[in-house]
Parts: C-alpha cells; structure tokens; sequence
C-alpha cells in the first residue's frame, strides 16, 4: 500500500528530523529505535536507511497536536538521566530533544512550529501521552506551548544558581555550548557578547527559571523539581514525576529502575560508568575550582535579577510532591 500524508502524519514510524529550507526532513523509526536513540538529533539511530525530504507545503495544514507530557529543563540537569527512565518498552513513547522543535525555537515560524509540535506528539498508545523532553531554546516557546494544551503534564527540572554554574562551566566543551547558545538566543536575551561566561549563565539560568514561573501561573498540572531533589531522592522522584507526566509505574517498578544500571552509568553515554556518588564529588571539587566565577555570577545577578528570590520562591510552591 502505497504511502500517504496521513500515514505520515499519524504514525511515529516516520519522525520529523529537522527543517532543511523549505523541505521537511523524516527518518524511519520504530519503538525500538526511539528508545536506543538517546537524543534525537544528529545523533539518531534511526530504524534504517534513507531519509524522506517532504515540500513543508505538503504537510500543512498539519491537525492539532495530541495531548503531549512535557520535560523542561535548564541543561545538564538530570533531564536525560529522568527521560531516559520513564522510557519502558510498551509505555509512553519519550523523545528526548526533537530537534525539528528546536529549530522553532532558534528560528520561530508559525508553521514550522504547528508541524514539529503536531508531529512530536503523535503516539503509538493512544491512551498513554507522547512525553517530549524539550531543549534550552524550547523554553522560550512556552508562552505558545502552554496556550496550546494548558492542562498538559510538565516538569520543569532545574538547578539553584550555584549548582548551575558548576554544571555549566565545568569544562572548555560546557562552555562552548554556553556561548553558543546564548548567541542563538539573542532574540531572546539580547546582545551577550560582552559578558564573561559565569554572566552569561547566570542570564541563561534567570531567563529560563522566569519562563518556568510564568508558565506555571497557567498550567495548573506543571510542576517544578531542582534536580538536586531527584539526585538525592531518585525512587519516590521517578514515581511521583511518572504519575504527573501520565506515564504510571509501581514503586516497585520505580525502585528496579534505580537501582538497575540507568543509575550507575552516565545517562549520555551508558558505556560510562558514574553514580550520585561521583557526581557529589565532582560538585564539591568544582565549588572550590569555580568560587571566583561563583561569586562573579552572583554579583551580576544581584544587579540584574531581584525578583530571582520571588522566582524560586514560586517554583518551590509548585514542587513535585513525592
């Protein structure tokens, strides 16, 4: 039977990859490729070969999105380590940072917009919701998101600002991606160029948390979780997010994946091995590595963020509750 927009449209077996011009670019994939494939960008594993390039035109008007659960996080944070553990064979397809979606956020058109949401919620359950787990630049799409399912399970992860420093500065690779991705976000931010990293971060981290606290004023069934709660908690914490995201595990189901090997390797390269332990150590080495550009950063945010105190107060209230 031959293929239709329809097929397309409706099934996840064909994944909208990315925007290339005026051309929609779709992967095969299957259940298993979806879940080996730890992000869903240039680093795919699709279900094979080839790749379908579509006219945009000839994907629109696309349908309405399906109710889809939501991951929004501040960057290495644990969004992978928790997407990855939601994701069971015959539960709730996850995506972890569509990259169509990204795209966006970095270039916003309406139309690609309604496509790379439509398409990012299509399902191989119908009673289990698509849960996508978003990217730094999709933060700045929440206003949209938000007004287009309001009810929509969602997490928004995050760090405090110190334990965010140390994960964004903590190495040259880390920081190109700050520099990077403030640039990108300059319709967003502003000009960036003349600050120092530790700067740059701590306007990274303020925009971002300003979007979550904003967001959670209309989504009454978000919820916010600082990673750090998850790090030190990860059973009760997997199961309460499951149970918010609509994708119910047992706590014992909680408890098995926690203590099976997701939890003792890194989560974005499972050949290497790294538990809680090595992550605390890591943290305290780079509190006293960083303590100049700790203290840089906080500065700049006294000057620039009153209302951060108000913020966190904010995202506090609406904590996932274990």
């Amino acid at each position: 039977m031959a293929l239709t927009i329809d097929d397309i449209l409706a099934s996840p077996d064909h994944y909208l990859h990315s925007f290339d011009g005026d051309a929609a670019v779709l992967l095969p994939m299957d259940r298993a490729a979806y879940h080996r494939s730890i992000f869903l960008d240039g680093r795919i594993s699709p279900a094979g070969e080839g790749e379908m390039r579509l006219p945009l035109a000839a994907l629109l008007p696309v349908p309405a999105p399906q109710r889809t659960s939501w991951i929004f996080h501040v960057a290495h944070c644990g969004s992978t380590l928790l997407a990855r553990a939601l994701d069971r064979p015959d539960a709730n397809l996850v995506l972890r940072e569509p990259l169509a979606l990204r795209q966006a956020a970095v270039f916003p058109d309406p139309q690609r917009f309604a496509l790379a949401t439509a398409m990012s919620s299509k399902r191989y359950r119908a009673d289990l919701p698509t849960i996508v787990k978003a990217n730094v630049p999709v933060n700045f799409l929440l206003p949209d998101l938000a007004a287009r399912d309001r009810e929509a399970g969602t997490i928004f992860l995050y760090l405090t600002l110190h334990d965010y420093l140390a994960a964004i500065l903590r190495s040259d690779n880390h920081r190109d991606w700050l520099r990077r991705v403030t640039a990108q976000l300059a319709p967003y931010l502003g000009d960036t160029t003349s600050l120092a990293d530790p700067e740059r971060a701590a306007l990274l981290w303020l925009a971002q948390l300003r979007a979550f606290a904003a967001a959670l004023a209309t989504m009454p069934n978000a919820r916010a979780l600082d990673a750090e709660i998850f790090f030190a908690d990860p059973a009760p914490t997997l199961l309460a997010a499951s149970l918010c995201l609509g994708a119910p595990m047992t706590a014992g189901e909680a408890d098995a994946i926690v203590r099976g090997p997701l939890f003792s390797t890194y989560s974005k390269n499972p050949a290497v091995a790294f538990a809680n332990e090595d992550r605390l150590a890591r943290k305290a080495e780079l509190a006293r590595s960083l303590g100049g550009e700790i203290d840089q950063a906080t500065r700049w945010l006294a000057a620039n963020g009153a209302d951060a105190p108000a913020i966190l107060a904010t995202l506090q209230r609406a904590a996932l509750t274990r």
